[in-house]
């Protein structure tokens, strides 16, 4: 008998023992080549030396400290590093615990900018469909991911979603990447005229989207046109970095690729690579200006937050990410990694996409590579294809809902940083192994 409240009850995970590199070793012995990063999370692997020893000296130094009454060197170091990296004028940074409280600080900052500035109206936000922000009830009601929504809906706030960038899907055919991208800014615009131009606070998008659609990219282009929209109307932009930043896709930010710089920027996950849980909100100079110079106190905070473990393990993490070079190798290695699973799955009947940028990749699987038709979601190919993976000794992040919340499936891959050749041909090997087991289980041809 356990004491624990599973997130899937009745079902005994096996009990992991301890980390090597790209593995996690479980008690009983098996190791599980890790293909996901947990969540997109462990992006140094599970035996970073560094890290840990980093963690054990801010221990030894002082373990807690809260931030009403007190600063640290690690935050002060983590904050400095962060900001003089981020583009533009994103110079502030607020620590926290996690994704979704860095999405619950962004919403609650745009809000408190907006009085301060007097312009009390905005009070309204946009996000997209298919996308995920968070499991808090705030978080949750700004994302659009419908599946997690549902049980919650009396009690999630009725935020406006436009359509995503999701060229596989919402492109049409014959579209040029200038049409499709135009015609999903005018689309923007049109609800922010709905809503009231000057009602809407902010717009909150993943420039790489992860769990909802399985690491589909944005088109170029996409986000500058929606920039000059926001700009147009005085809408803060915000980028929800939490999956796809911190060298996930190649760059430290991922913004950078996408050549704009938002006013409030959220990360977490690969922040703390998973040592610690620690998240962030970085926010421009003139939006930090506008509350100093104002009430000089944004209204919001937690316990935990700017935790010096925390802290001292983000401060190491970044370290290895950029001073010893791995972030600038994650785009080989994600051209390395897609090249193998194409080779693997791309004449399969049942893959109709292969995405993503640099270490976060998706596979979307289809019924019918033609007409793009998903599986019936009664089959749970997704849950299947996770369990074959599992009996593989291999992690993987599937996900379903990929076409309209309901129907479609996806697997998300995210292995750390430090993956090697040989482990990336394990994963391309035993992934095809996974998904033919899958779909041959639900009544579809394997290859």
């Amino acid at each position: 008998m356990t004491h624990v409240f599973r997130r899937q009850i009745g079902h005994e995970p096996p009990v992991a023992s301890h980390g090597d590199g790209v593995f996690i070793v479980a008690k009983d012995g098996r190791r599980y080549l890790d293909a996901s990063g947990g969540a997109a999370v462990s992006c140094l692997g599970h035996s970073d030396q560094s890290v840990i020893a980093a963690i054990r000296d801010q221990l030894d130094s002082i373990p807690f400290a809260h931030t009403g009454f007190f600063t640290t060197d690690a935050a002060e170091k983590l904050c400095t590093r962060l900001a003089e990296a981020a583009p533009g004028d994103l110079n502030r940074v607020y620590l926290l615990s996690g994704g979704s409280e860095a999405t619950e600080a962004a919403l609650k900052l745009a809000r408190q900018y907006y009085l301060e500035k007097g312009e009390p109206d905005r009070a309204h936000f946009i996000a997209r469909h298919q996308s995920y922000h968070g499991n808090t009830v705030g978080a949750l009601s700004i994302g659009g991911n419908m599946a997690r929504r549902a049980p919650y809906q009396p009690i999630l706030k009725d935020w406006s979603h436009v359509s995503p960038c999701f060229a596989y899907r919402g492109q049409h055919v014959g579209e040029s990447d200038e049409a499709y991208t135009d015609r999903l800014a005018d689309e923007l615009d049109r609800e922010i005229e709905r809503i009231g131009s000057g009602r809407v606070a902010g717009f909150l998008a993943e420039p790489v989207v992860g769990a909802s659609l399985g690491a589909a990219p944005a088109v170029a282009g996409y986000f500058k046109k929606i920039r000059a929209v926001l700009d147009r109307h005085g809408v803060l932009m915000i980028l929800d970095e939490v999956m796809c930043g911190m060298g996930r896709v190649g760059t430290l930010y991922a913004c950078e690729q996408e050549g704009v710089v938002p006013d409030i920027l959220t990360c977490a996950k690969g922040l703390g690579a998973g040592y610690q849980p620690i998240g962030a909100m970085i926010v421009s100079e003139a939006l930090y200006q506008t509350i100093a110079e104002g009430s000089g106190a944004f209204q919001h905070g937690h316990t935990y937050m700017g935790h010096p473990a925390a802290a001292a393990c983000a401060l190491a993490v970044n370290r290895r990410l950029v001073d010893d070079g791995l972030v600038a190798g994650v785009h080989a290695k994600g051209a390395y990694l897609e090249n193998r699973l194409t080779e693997r799955l791309g004449n399969s009947p049942h893959i109709g996409d292969i995405r993503g940028r640099g270490l976060f990749l998706g596979i979307e699987l289809v019924k019918d590579r033609e007409t793009k038709s998903p599986f019936d979601p009664k089959s749970k190919l997704n849950a299947r294809i996770r369990e074959e993976a599992l009996r593989r000794d291999m992690i993987c992040y599937p996900g379903g809902g990929t076409v309209d919340g309901t129907a479609g499936d996806h697997v998300l891959l995210a292995p750390p940083y430090i993956i090697s050749e040989v482990e990336m041909d394990e994963i391309a090997g035993r992934l095809g192994d996974a998904i033919e087991a899958a779909i041959e289980a639900v009544g579809g041809a394997a290859s």
